[in-house]
């Protein structure tokens, strides 16, 4: 008898954030990236030496959630899709757990985008989502056997999704999408006028 199996699924995680936690006040966690991002001087310099589009924290400041009490409960709420995404990974963490790493601003404006990158040394990484204006970039996933695939054809237009080489995820402002930090992503350039606001992070195991 024929029998087709999927194996080796990767799993990609998406919810409200407010369905594990307290709700966060998203309005003024855009307030709070905009008045970062103005007084953050180093990142502005790293952003305008490394061609950056727009600003991003990552380089520059490390602490958010001991400087701003939002970050401090936007982390809390981020832990609780963490351990929903590691149980449902069936991870084994053993005596350790998974613990945020770093987390960072991302503003991109009209143009701006992020060239397809993983994480190394993390285990989970992801994002929620502060301000996406209509027409903004969804976040772009790569089959990560791509480079693997060498002389095989193209799938089929309208082909399963667990069979599509890239896969366009498109959250709204107060989701959460969480991946395994080997995952390559990228963000394509923001069509939109208004700049597109999130928050990135990493977990490790430790």
């Amino acid at each position: 008898m024929t029998q087709i199996r999927s194996l080796f699924a990767t799993r990609l995680y998406r919810a409200p954030l407010s369905e594990q936690a307290p709700a966060i006040d998203f309005d003024e966690l855009e307030a709070s990236c905009w008045s970062i991002a103005e007084d953050d001087e180093a990142g502005q310099e790293w952003c305008d030496e490394n061609n950056y589009p727009g600003y991003t924290s990552y380089a520059s400041l490390t602490d958010l959630p001991w400087r701003f009490p939002i970050f401090a409960a936007l982390v809390e709420a981020i832990d609780k899709h963490v351990a929903a995404f590691a149980e449902d990974l069936e991870f084994d963490l053993g005596n350790k757990k998974l613990v945020v790493e770093d987390i960072w601003i991302n503003i991109l404006p009209e143009g701006g985008t992020h060239s397809s990158h993983i994480h190394p040394h993390s285990v989970i990484s992801g994002t929620t989502y502060v301000s996406m204006p209509d027409g903004t970039s969804a976040l772009k996933l790569e089959d990560p056997r791509l480079g693997f695939m060498m002389a095989a054809p193209a799938r089929r237009k309208g082909c399963r999704e667990e069979l599509k080489t890239f896969v366009y995820e498109a959250p709204a402002v107060g989701d959460i999408l969480l991946w395994e930090s080997w995952l390559r992503h990228e963000v394509p350039p923001n069509t939109a006028e208004d700049e597109r606001i999130s928050v990135s992070f990493n977990y490790k195991w430790e």
